[in-house]
């Protein structure tokens, strides 16, 4: 029998943004920007957080068919689990107080972090809306051979606290569903060589993951943020949706490849609709 493919979500048109946003990046420590905010009293209506994974740890995978050493840089290195955690509650904590009171907390991770922050959000009071699933169709081979090929990325959405309210647009999900309720296993490819013209990040993201998660979530004007910003998918995916961003990101390489990328999404607004935009 033929083997059965796995199907690959994707959006039946693309959403057009209807008004121009505002998209700044901010090179620096994701700690002292948002204590920053929180003085300023800043509120955001979604935050989405991609930290670092703790995966440096000088083992090995399969990249583009060659063996490759894991060392995306020091920013990935683990520190043990009690600091690792203590990070981990540190951000979430900053990210919680920044959060409008209907506002929604968005966080991608593997194994070797996800119950990290799970615990935290929980040790914080959140309350955890879902556990989705990021199935990759297409993973790196598992070279060990000693266990499952990893395939998958957990997403924990959570809102403020029990009591607190959150943003759902169930009708736009279960429309673009098919006329059947949104299910929490999502199945995306790995970003596209196209959204790497301008450069490459070890981590990127692919822009219909953030296309869902922030429509999802927020309604057109509303304002995001992304402490670890990387290559910038959170902004492009925002200004592509109409939505205002605000990237956090220590790096001045990536800051630069986020900017560019940025500006790629507004000039990509200008051109007709594209099905195959993202």
């Amino acid at each position: 029998m033929p083997k059965k493919q796995p199907v690959i979500e994707k959006p039946k048109s693309y959403f057009r943004a209807t008004k121009p946003v505002l998209a700044q990046v901010i090179k620096g420590d994701c700690f002292t920007a948002m204590d920053k905010m929180i003085k300023e009293d800043k509120k955001f209506d979604m935050i989405f957080a991609d930290p670092p994974y703790f995966l440096s740890n000088g083992g090995i995978t399969c990249q583009s068919g060659k063996m490759v050493r894991v060392n995306k840089g020091d920013w990935d290195e683990s520190r043990g689990p009690e600091l690792n955690h203590e990070f981990n509650t540190e951000w979430i904590k900053r990210c919680k107080d920044l959060l409008a009171d209907h506002g929604t907390l968005w966080v991608s991770g593997t194994m070797h972090v996800i119950y990290s922050v799970g615990f935290a959000m929980q040790q914080l009071d959140m309350k955890i809306l879902n556990n989705v699933t990021w199935q990759k169709p297409n993973p790196p081979p598992n070279l060990a051979g000693r266990y499952f090929t990893h395939s998958t990325e957990t997403l924990l959405w959570a809102r403020k606290s029990e009591k607190s309210k959150h943003k759902y647009n169930y009708s736009l999900m279960k429309e673009e569903n098919e006329g059947k309720q949104m299910k929490d296993v999502w199945t995306f490819t790995a970003p596209k060589k196209s959204e790497k013209t301008e450069g490459n990040h070890p981590t990127q993201k692919p822009i219909v993951l953030l296309d869902r998660i922030i429509r999802a979530s927020t309604e057109e004007g509303a304002t995001i943020l992304d402490p670890f910003l990387g290559s910038g998918t959170t902004s492009v995916a925002a200004v592509l949706t109409g939505r205002n961003s605000i990237g956090i990101e220590q790096d001045e390489e990536y800051c630069e490849l986020a900017k560019k990328r940025i500006n790629w999404a507004k000039q990509a607004l200008k051109e007709p609709a594209q099905e195959g935009l993202f």
